[in-house]
């Protein structure tokens, strides 16, 4: 019963990545995408937050607290990875800049697709971590779903329209299964986070980025850019640690931080809309 739960498990991430990415390229264009990302010191603040800083965050976070080194691993890969789909609707609650939500969500998608084989060995030395393996898995999970998406939406535009509300409700029915399939086949595991500093660590942590975001962020980019950096890629996190970590512990944590994320950042996101 066990590996049919982990089976699901995985079945359910592949879908909810694949979706996920098809479902912002079918909504966008291309210029979309490019258009706010033209002010270069934007991007670069928006790159600090999510590369350097959240990392930096997530790992002193894991030391603070001592947690167990696959927890800590699963925080880690929240840190590195960037660029959740569900940022779209974050900023859609947060009435916030729609046209730098939507730039800065791809960007941030496409450089951790380079950018975690690459930090991941510094950050977790001593583990057999395989950079190739782990590029080859988020581009063929996340960028050419996306990049479908993008060019369907440019050749079918009628087409596009009508597949993104199905598409829409597989990302978020796969997103809800991923969650109950993990749950239940690492109960055990999800049960012994339980006395452990694992879920103060995720609250802080979505604390920490969401006031990183706020205070790197511009008056017009300061709503978008709090939700992107604390909202982290799950997606892209589960393909890394289904790939090369074995220890359920780690895609755990990584559940235990996507649940947090959604309890804290959807009122947070309410709240800033009636601040507007």
């Amino acid at each position: 019963m066990n590996d049919l739960l982990l089976k699901g498990s995985n079945v359910a991430v592949a879908f909810f990545v694949v979706s996920s990415t098809l479902a912002v390229g079918l909504s966008l264009t291309v210029g979309q995408i490019l258009a706010p990302l033209k002010n270069m010191r934007v991007v670069a603040l928006a790159l600090a937050a999510n590369f350097v800083l959240a990392p930096l965050a997530a790992f002193g976070l894991w030391r603070v607290f001592d947690l167990d080194e696959p927890l800590g691993i699963g925080l880690l890969l929240c840190g590195l990875a960037a660029g959740a789909p569900f940022l779209i609707k974050l900023a859609e609650f947060a009435k916030a800049d729609m046209a730098f939500a939507v730039g800065l969500m791809v960007l941030l998608m496409v450089v951790t697709v380079g950018y975690v084989p690459l930090v991941l060995p510094i950050f977790v030395a001593g583990t057999a971590v395989n950079p190739v393996q782990i590029a080859v898995s988020l581009v063929v999970l996340m960028l050419i779903p996306l990049a479908a998406g993008l060019l369907l939406r440019a050749r079918g535009p009628g087409l596009a329209a009508r597949l993104r509300p199905a598409v829409a409700k597989v990302s978020t029915v796969s997103m809800i299964l991923v969650i109950v399939f993990t749950i239940a086949a690492h109960f055990n595991s999800v049960r012994s986070v339980f006395g452990t500093f694992a879920i103060l660590a995720a609250v802080v942590y979505t604390a920490i980025c969401a006031g990183i975001g706020w205070f790197m962020g511009g008056s017009r980019t300061r709503k978008a850019l709090a939700l992107g950096t604390a909202q982290r890629n799950a997606a892209a996190a589960f393909v890394v640690a289904g790939q090369n970590f074995d220890d359920p512990k780690v895609v755990v944590m990584i559940t235990v931080v996507l649940i947090v994320e959604f309890l804290m950042l959807l009122p947070f996101a309410r709240r800033l809309a009636r601040s507007r």
